[in-house]
């Protein structure tokens, strides 16, 4: 009974084995697979490839800038009293002439009645002084005077008329210190914080921010620097009739648009930069004094240059170079001498011509002279080679089985 169950085993082992070899001879070689594969143009590499084109291609330069208003003011009390008003909300706009405060003007009021009482009362004496001048000159006249009466009346007159002047010029100071306990906006601009409230004592000696710090906004000015072997190109564009734009830039967008108004007498020897501003229009305030952006501005524009897309080019040990889709069917390494770079195009300056076609997807996977089919273009004409007709037909297989 054991030796049969032995036997019964034995042949199930032997069984599978049989199996199991019929079925791993019955799959394709490696060799055959590569054949077959060669057979449909399976080396062929899908890419993708654009036209090289002649285009006006900005030389741009790129900074960091700040932004700065072209006014800042804080407002200060000129007079020592306390503040009773306050016309503004923090951080409101205001208007040139616009009321801020307003303090107690009762004392500065009564020294002006004052002072307009003593003139009015020298005004006086100086008519009687003037009448008796008057009078002493005619006696002098008809010698029924002597002329140190009347040397005396002349100059009791112009003393007179003396402290007249002396009074008016009182009052009109005091009139002017009176004005001073109505505070109103020096300039247009933004109110900042009010570190003072009503009922406070305020005056002209008081250290530290002020009443209020106003900043002026629109138009507002962005300073940025640019390398020293930059100011030939800023004197260039600074010198043109029409102004050179200049941009601010954030995440790569373009905020606002403004125009170069300023080069700085000298350059920087610790940095080895030159000091530009620009000024921009901001109504909408999205340029915001002390904030930091990019900035850039085109200092002039290379004229018919031959540009391709920047992604189609890498580095190799010899320098930059890149593959040219040929009519074949083949890609061409060629080395290439890059120039000026605009965005998402570059400026080629040796190794291209109008019209080549350089690749910029799949560019990985080639060699010189390696197989490729355009993804955008899957046929080919009648008079292609064999193995050209082979590849357009593989990669068409290839994109009915992608859909």
């Amino acid at each position: 009974m054991r030796k049969f169950l032995v036997l019964i085993l034995l042949a199930a082992m032997a069984g599978a084995g049989a199996w199991y070899y019929g079925l791993i001879g019955s799959q394709p070689k490696p060799a055959q697979q590569a054949a077959g594969g060669a057979r449909r143009g399976g080396g062929a590499i899908s890419v993708i490839a654009e036209t090289v084109k002649t285009a006006d291609l900005p030389i741009r330069q790129r900074s960091f800038g700040w932004v700065e208003p072209e006014q800042t003011v804080v407002v200060r009390s000129r007079v020592a009293s306390q503040m009773m008003e306050q016309h503004f909300k923090e951080g409101q706009m205001v208007k040139k002439g616009d009321l801020l405060f307003t303090l107690d003007d009762r004392e500065l009021a009564a020294q002006v009645a004052k002072d307009e009482a003593s003139l009015a009362r020298n005004r006086a004496l100086l008519t009687r002084a003037e009448n008796d001048l008057k009078r002493y000159q005619q006696l002098v006249e008809r010698n029924a005077g002597t002329q140190q009466a009347l040397d005396q009346a002349t100059a009791d007159s112009k003393a007179a008329a003396a402290t007249v002047q002396a009074d008016i010029a009182t009052v009109e100071s005091d009139r002017i210190r009176l004005s001073y306990t109505r505070i109103y906006a020096p300039i247009t601009g933004r109110a900042g914080a009010v570190p003072i409230a009503p009922g406070n004592i305020v005056s002209a000696s008081d250290a530290g921010a002020g009443l209020v710090t106003i900043t002026s906004m629109d138009p507002i000015r962005v300073t940025f620097t640019l390398p020293e072997r930059e100011l030939g190109a800023l004197q260039k564009a600074l010198a043109q009739p029409d102004s050179v734009p200049v941009r601010a830039v954030e995440a790569g967008k373009t905020i606002a648009t403004g125009k170069l108004v300023f080069i700085d007498s000298f350059v920087d020897q610790s940095t080895g930069t030159i000091t530009a501003k620009a000024l921009f229009d901001n109504a909408d305030q999205k340029l915001w004094p002390g904030r930091y952006l990019d900035v850039e501005l085109d200092t002039d524009t290379r004229k018919n240059a031959l540009v391709a897309p920047a992604i189609a080019f890498q580095q190799g040990q010899n320098g930059p170079y890149v593959f040219v889709a040929k009519a074949d069917g083949t890609a061409e390494l060629r080395n290439v001498k890059l120039g000026i770079s605009e965005g998402a195009r570059m400026e080629v300056v040796e190794g291209l011509a109008a019209g080549d076609r350089v690749v910029i997807d799949g560019q990985m996977r080639l060699t010189n002279g390696a197989r490729i089919i355009l993804k955008d273009e899957p046929r080919v004409s009648e008079t292609t080679t064999g193995d050209a007709r082979r590849t357009a037909q593989t990669g068409s297989d290839e994109n009915r089985k992608t859909r």
